[in-house]
């Protein structure tokens, strides 16, 4: 599939196949995520893979999405490593490129993926139930597995509606 049309077709999943997912799967998605830009090549990523009922059960309990994390068959948990960090806002933006890379690969592997973000509103009691240090901080999670069969549609505004000008 061409890199645009991967991109065009690629979609949130909400909710998933009770079926595994390969720890090979796994690890073809984080190297991808691996391989993101980041300024002075610093990689401020971190990651915690949760595959275990049991401790996806208690993360589920922090979100509003608890549905989407208790059937999805992998979390992939993602923080900023402040140890790295260099400048927070570049170090977001090249976490965020490195999540993008997650979702296309995993997409690729006609895996769906979902990215979370309101289970922030409470990221410090997530980083305690997960046991991670105050040097890394929690910016997103992803629910990760095969979508059931529901395809969503989806749009974007005109191209012309999104440039400011052109000078």
């Amino acid at each position: 599939m061409e890199i645009l049309e991967l991109i065009r077709s690629r979609r949130s999943v909400r909710s998933y196949l009770p079926k595994k997912i390969t720890q090979k799967q796994i690890k073809k998605i984080l190297e991808a995520a691996r391989w993101a830009p980041s300024g002075l090549n610093n990689q401020p990523w971190r990651f915690i893979v949760i595959t275990s009922e049991e401790q996806k059960k208690e993360i589920k309990n922090f979100t509003s999405d608890s549905h989407i994390i208790e059937e999805a068959p992998c979390l992939i948990v993602v923080f900023l490593d402040k140890k790295s960090s260099y400048n927070r806002t570049k170090d977001l933006m090249a976490i965020g490129a490195c999540i993008q890379n997650m979702l296309l690969e995993a997409h690729s592997l006609s895996l769906g993926t979902c990215w979370l973000g309101e289970i922030l509103n409470r990221r410090e009691e997530v980083e305690k139930k997960l046991g991670v240090t105050e040097q890394y901080e929690m910016v997103a999670a992803v629910a990760l597995g095969y979508p059931t069969d529901e395809v969503r549609e989806s749009s974007r505004l005109n191209l012309e509606e999104l440039i400011l000008k052109e000078i």
